[in-house]
């Protein structure tokens, strides 16, 4: 821990931090991402019996938040946050989708792989868990695939799309013997004399876990893919359920949708303003070939990205703190990574709850590229560092004094932390830090693809009508959401393509960095109604911070409170 709490723990607080304990005991990867010690070595159980055990876990704890009297304020807040997550959560295994999870970004799949990024590599008793973990994988994989057979015989089944992505991952890290995976290369590139002990049980782990993901493509392909729809979108009914969950609101979707083609307008426009500062009459297209010639603003290599990324990040830290922030020693310290496979995005990971392990930044280059253009990654470090999600999610884990142990290390809301990060990203531009016309044009670029992520995700799925003349098409089906994107998004279209599987396999999560963004947009101006002259924005933030992570209906009932 690191602090004491302002009083005793409550009842909720020591509910709550039993919950965090069973939880990381129950789901070992989570445990790994959070930095709960003693998990390191294992796999969650994704059988039929598993989902049913964490399902009873998250309904039996909310109704023991539900029948506790809150003892103050805080204690308020919190019983507010684990009332409206748990069941948001609980809600996806009650419908059947949490049992039936595979995508090409964000399902149990991906935790298989990305859980290396953050085990303690210190020493051989930490390379002797990753080699437990390694050997245990195919149990697990195994698990995996039995749950999700059993959710395809109650008729909750990914989209076919999605399998085929799926399986074209796994056997993208098992590798071939001509071109090594992911786990042959971590066995191989360990600190471990190769001929000891352990380094052939890494060995043979990684060889294990290689074949297991081989057998678990196949298995995809033949007995999943058959009972796949064909269709991508998932209906109003299941994504209803999902956005739920994503952005812990109960959105209007039709008047969201409406509202999101009337935010891409607004952003396009001011685009262009931009872009005609930068090259006068070239437009946006010759503004960016503009940027992107411009050797200052190029980076090449893996080293000297990764260096820029922590120098961007580190400045941004030295220039906010005391200032517009008040930062916390060791949220000070974060750090820029690449990922060591292609096809990943960018992405952050949390700190360990006593931060011996930093926040993280983390870059995915696509197969085969060495460099990057600074003027649209700016915006980015912003977002994904500080003030963005490294200040918001570092400062929860290290609030102990306000926030009990579940709030600080469990609570997420992917529309609460991305749309504060969005709304960071703006931030910088109102605080100067954006000035550059390069790159203010970079952040407008991202919140161009955040304002089509919007229309997209809610269109495909919903099979909404899309206003005349926006889009190559009357309805949207893949040809039409790929050639949107192609409109909005400037990108390599290997990315795009990859951006639309992330919101025909994910639905529900796209639009929450614009949707959070607007609520925080939204509360800010109702403060600074409120409070008049007396309004300090900087006061406002330590509020806002303070609260920890809520679905975005609890922070707006909440911010209104102030």
């Amino acid at each position: 821990m690191t602090g004491s709490p302002a009083r005793p723990p409550s009842p909720l607080d020591q509910l709550a931090d039993g919950f965090v304990e069973s939880y990381a005991a129950a789901q070992p990867v989570v445990a790994t991402y959070i930095g709960v010690r003693g998990h390191d070595d294992r796999w969650p159980d994704l059988s039929t019996d598993g989902h049913a055990a964490q399902a009873e876990l998250l309904r039996r704890t909310r109704a023991q938040a539900e029948a506790l009297e809150p003892v103050d304020r805080r204690d308020e807040i919190a019983r507010s946050a684990m009332l409206e997550r748990l069941g948001a959560e609980l809600d996806r295994y009650d419908a059947g989708y949490a049992q039936a999870d595979l995508n090409t970004v964000d399902s149990p799949l991906q935790g298989f792989r990305e859980v290396f990024d953050l085990m303690p590599t210190d020493s051989d008793e930490d390379w002797a868990a990753v080699a437990v973990r390694l050997a245990a994988l195919p149990a697990a994989l195994l698990s995996y695939a039995r749950g999700l057979d059993g959710a395809a015989d109650r008729g909750r089944v990914s989209a076919a799309r999605q399998v085929r992505l799926a399986a074209e991952r796994a056997r993208q890290w098992a590798g071939t013997p001509e071109r090594p995976g992911f786990f042959t290369r971590l066995a191989r590139e360990a600190p471990v004399e190769p001929r000891s002990a352990l380094g052939r049980d890494l060995a043979d782990g990684a060889e294990r876990a290689s074949g297991a993901l081989l057998g678990f493509a196949g298995h995809l392909e033949r007995v999943l893919l058959p009972l796949a729809p064909e269709a991508d979108g998932v209906g109003r009914d299941r994504y209803l359920v999902e956005s739920r969950y994503h952005t812990g609101a109960r959105l209007d979707l039709d008047e969201t949708y409406d509202w999101g083609w009337a935010e891409l307008a607004r952003i396009v426009a001011e685009k262009e303003r931009v872009a005609e500062e930068i090259a006068p009459g070239a437009g946006v297209a010759g503004a960016m070939a503009a940027l992107d010639a411009d050797p200052a603003r190029i980076i090449r290599g893996r080293e000297a990205l990764q260096a820029w990324l922590q120098e961007t990040a580190d400045r941004a830290v030295a220039a906010l703190d005391g200032v517009h922030f008040d930062i916390p020693g060791p949220v000070r310290r974060i750090e820029g990574r690449l990922t060591p496979t292609a096809g990943e995005g960018v992405y952050y990971t949390a700190p360990s709850e006593d931060f011996s392990r930093p926040g993280r930044m983390w870059w995915s280059l696509p197969e085969g590229v060495e460099e990057m253009t600074t003027w649209r990654e700016t915006t980015t470090v912003f977002h994904e560092g500080v003030p963005g999600h490294h200040l918001q999610i570092g400062q929860t884990v290290h609030d102990a004094e306000r926030l009990n142990r579940w709030q600080r290390l469990l609570c997420s809301c992917s529309g609460n932390a991305e749309g504060w990060a969005l709304y960071a990203e703006r931030l910088m531009g109102e605080l100067g830090f954006l000035e550059d016309p390069g790159d203010r044009l970079g952040m407008l670029d991202a919140q161009e693809l955040r304002a089509a992520r919007v229309v997209l995700d809610i269109g495909v799925h919903l099979d909404l009508p899309i206003p005349a003349g926006a889009a190559a098409g009357t309805r949207w089906d893949y040809d039409v959401a790929l050639a949107f994107l192609r409109r909005h998004v400037s990108m390599e279209d290997a990315m795009r393509v990859d951006e639309l599987h992330r919101y025909l396999g994910w639905p529900g999560q796209a639009p929450v960095y614009k949707v959070g963004e607007r609520v925080f947009l939204t509360c800010r101006e109702e403060a600074r109604r409120r409070a008049g002259d007396a309004f300090d924005l900087a006061q406002w933030h330590r509020d806002v911070l303070a609260l920890g992570q809520l679905g975005l209906d609890p922070l707006a009932a909440e911010l209104a409170r102030r």
